[in-house]
This record gives structure tokens, sequence and C-alpha cells, in this order.
């Protein structure tokens, strides 16, 4: 059903497209837009090792809400900064793009608990994430992205 990658040789094992997921602290969410144009997007994630799923926050209405409305597949990437080898100029980078069913988080506890979590990935002033959380969890969506199909490569860009 999904496809595997064409250049094997530069396949990332799954623990580091798991590290890339964790440790970046933003990608670009692709999804179907209006017309069936993709609309992609950047954006913040936070990757749920317990559950395995990716976590965004959004507000509740927009283009991405009704795409998600709309259509539940989504692909999501992520990049690392890349790093040059000495003595060449090419520049080598670090990807995964997963494949997957993308639902918006209905439970407000939930919600909650993982815009938390997200938070805690820029920032560890727990008096100011709680300050945020009770001012915007009326107005905040938690998007959630099971994926089917993960998949990483090593790409030097010469």
């Amino acid at each position: 059903m999904f496809r595997e990658i064409t250049r094997f040789g530069q396949a990332l094992p799954r623990e580091e497209c798991i590290r890339l997921l964790k440790e970046e602290k933003r990608g670009v969410l692709a999804v179907q837009g209006d017309d069936g144009y993709p609309y992609c997007l950047p954006i913040n994630q936070y990757y749920d090792e317990e559950t395995g799923n990716i976590y965004f926050h959004s507000g509740k209405e927009g283009h991405k809400m009704d795409a998600i409305r709309k259509c539940d597949k989504a692909s999501f990437c992520v990049y690392d900064k890349g790093f040059l080898k000495p003595g060449e100029w090419p520049l080598n980078i670090k990807s995964v793009i997963v494949f997957g069913r993308i639902r918006v988080v209905e439970d407000k506890e939930r919600t909650a608990e993982l815009a938390r979590k997200l938070c805690y990935k820029f920032i560890d002033d727990e008096e100011y994430i709680e300050n945020q959380i009770d001012m915007l969890i009326d107005v905040t969506a938690l998007i959630e992205l099971i994926p089917e199909h993960i998949t990483g490569k090593l790409v030097n860009e010469s």
C-alpha cells in the first residue's frame, strides 16, 4: 500500500526516525485542502512515545481543520538542520515522512494534557504553561496523527 524508499541504502533505522520526530521542533503537515489541492503548513509537533502518535495544536477553525474534517489522510515531514562533511559542499539532511490518519482529540482533559506536553518541548516554565492552557483551552484543538507508515533517509544534496 505504501511505497518503500527507492534509495534503500540511505534509509534511516526506525529508532533514528523516532528520534527525529521527538527532537525536531517543527515539521510540515500535509492534508487534502480545498478542491483537492494539497495544503501544507509548518507546524510544531509532539511525538508521544507511549502511543507512537504525533500531536499538533491548532485553532478550532480554519483551512487545516476544514481539511481534516473532510479527509482523515495526512502526511507529515520533519528534517534536521543537516551537516557538512569536512571538505565537502553538499548538505547532508536526515528526514522522516509519516503517513497516517488524522483526527481531532475531543476530550478536553486529554487536550490539556497533550498541550502541556507540547509546551514542554519549548519552555519549562510551569506557571506560564498552566496560565496559557487555562486561558486558551476553550479555543484550542489538539490534532492526533496516527502513523500507518514511517520512513526516513539521509539525503546528500550533491
